[in-house]
């Protein structure tokens, strides 16, 4: 509860600040500058796959040490991640280097002048080394429930990082002092974590160099890291094919139009992931703990909770993000309404996953690699012969098609029998009742809004009051059922009037 306090309050801090700060840098830098932080930083994106993997295996093993507290055992890890991290770091820089002599080809036809463009490549590739070399402990903190010192810290640095660059960029329109900024507070950031983490485990003594003789003995990390790779690898590669594809099969112009919807998605899942994701630690802490009816208890309340904010978010969206688009950009950018709907079924299957994911990572089922590159063959193929097809609306059911395969079938089956070890069909009776009750009340709030006397299309202001209200009619039902069928709702609640008491 307290990680996802603190994740909600810096969520709406940083995102009344991102669109402020959006405009004032557009304004006094240029298209152009912002154009190319976009660009260097997905160059950097690129670049950081080869991290995929170590963090999350790390942080498996260190679950059961910390629940043990076995101090020796957690700075025995911890010394072989920053043996890894040395590794990742000096290949993500050797890489990053050869990248950037091609920059003058890259940038040819740019307007700003290669000085600034190898400074801003520099300066952002150092503030993201530092996280290899440096601020790797952070790990700890994340698996020992304490994410929001991580989260307090980095992101009061962020924020005022940012007030500092909407002020000098304001008053002095420098591209120089811009970047600096940025590197400048990489390292104050750093600093200050290092720190906290300090204060918080006086006793940690990490030893980079002792951690080459620690891979024989943890080469079950090296194992699960390859593992966690290739799913890594998997989600990426779907993540950002999506545009790829479009502009492929479509035009350019719909990458546009799909990339705008995309952009208020993702801010309301991003919304929702600061109140539900910070409980990969709590999970991997029962797990290691072996209570089997207590892990039982808490993934019911989990599941009941993820199928609750996905159906909040599917009904949300299919109501009110097309008037939202006419009043934002003008109605010529909405798009065909059966791309809506199918963007709808996937964003509830990617969001009501979230239980199944959670304790598949705190067991550290990731032994089934088959399962990423099955989901990944059968996206690009469906995508590719309805994408032909059909445009947008076949690449959006080329993922759907996978994700029913993998994420919906194999998924649950993998944890229940390899992890919990209970027959799969207690998974069944349980979560049909959640689809049950989504689909009840998605579909008669849908049928009851049509007698809403207020046209959303009409003003900012009418579209605010029909948000209201179909909201409420949704939440209504959706809550009264879930509180009535599904499984584990009472003791969520019970669980959150407890911690309120405290």
């Amino acid at each position: 509860m307290l990680n996802a306090e603190v994740n909600i309050v810096f969520y709406f801090l940083s995102l009344a600040l991102a669109f402020f700060s959006r405009k004032v840098f557009l304004d006094c830098l240029g298209t152009e500058f912002i154009g190319l932080t976009g660009t260097l930083g997905n160059i950097l994106g690129y670049l950081n796959l080869a991290e995929l993997g170590i963090t999350a295996s790390i942080g498996y093993f260190l679950f059961k040490p910390l629940q043990q507290n076995d101090k020796q055992e957690i700075q025995d890890i911890l010394s072989l991640l920053g043996y890894l991290y040395n590794w990742i770091g000096t290949i993500i820089f050797a890489g990053a280097f050869v990248v950037s002599l091609f920059f003058p080809i890259i940038f040819a036809s740019s307007e700003l002048g290669l000085g600034i463009i190898y400074f801003a490549f520099y300066s952002f590739l150092g503030s993201s080394l530092i996280g290899y070399f440096i601020n790797y402990r952070q790990i700890l903190l994340t698996a020992d429930q304490k994410n929001y010192l991580v989260a307090i810290y980095m992101q009061s640095a962020n924020l005022i990082k940012i007030a500092l660059q909407i002020f000098l960029a304001y008053n002095y329109k420098n591209l120089f002092l811009w970047v600096g900024i940025e590197f400048l507070f990489g390292i104050i950031g750093c600093i200050v974590l290092n720190w906290k983490i300090n204060r918080e485990y006086p006793w940690l003594k990490v030893d980079k160099h002792h951690g080459k003789a620690l891979i024989k003995k943890y080469p079950e990390v090296i194992s699960k890291t390859k593992q966690v790779f290739i799913h890594k690898i998997k989600d990426f590669v779907l993540v950002k094919s999506d545009e790829l594809f479009i502009f492929l099969f479509v035009s350019l112009k719909m990458v546009a139009f799909y990339g705008n919807y995309m952009i208020i998605i993702s801010k309301l899942i991003s919304l929702f992931s600061a109140l539900t994701g910070s409980v990969g630690a709590s999970v991997g802490n029962l797990v290691a703990e072996g209570n089997k009816p207590r892990m039982m208890q808490v993934f019911w309340e989990m599941t009941t909770i993820h199928h609750t904010i996905a159906a909040t978010l599917s009904f949300s969206l299919y109501i009110l993000i097309e008037p939202f688009i006419a009043h934002w950009l003008g109605p010529e950018y909405i798009m065909d309404h059966r791309i809506l709907i199918l963007l709808i079924i996937y964003i509830y299957i990617t969001n009501s996953r979230n239980s199944i994911d959670s304790f598949n990572y705190a067991h550290g089922l990731y032994a089934d690699v088959w399962s990423a590159w099955a989901e990944l063959i059968i996206n690009v193929s469906v995508t590719i012969v309805c994408g032909l097809k059909w445009g947008i609306i076949g690449i959006l059911m080329g993922k759907i098609v996978s994700l029913v395969a993998i994420v919906v079938l194999w998924k649950p089956y993998y944890l229940f029998t390899s992890g919990f070890k209970v027959p799969v069909m207690t998974f069944w009776k349980g979560v049909l009742r959640n689809y049950a009750i989504s689909a009840f009340a998605i579909g008669l709030s849908v049928y009851i809004v049509t007698f809403i006397p207020i046209d959303p299309y009409h003003s900012l202001w009418n579209w605010l009051c029909y948000a209201a209200v179909c909201m409420s009619i949704f939440l209504c039902l959706q809550l009264g059922s879930t509180l009535l069928v599904a499984k584990g709702a009472k003791d969520s609640l019970n669980r959150i009037k407890n911690i309120r008491k405290r």
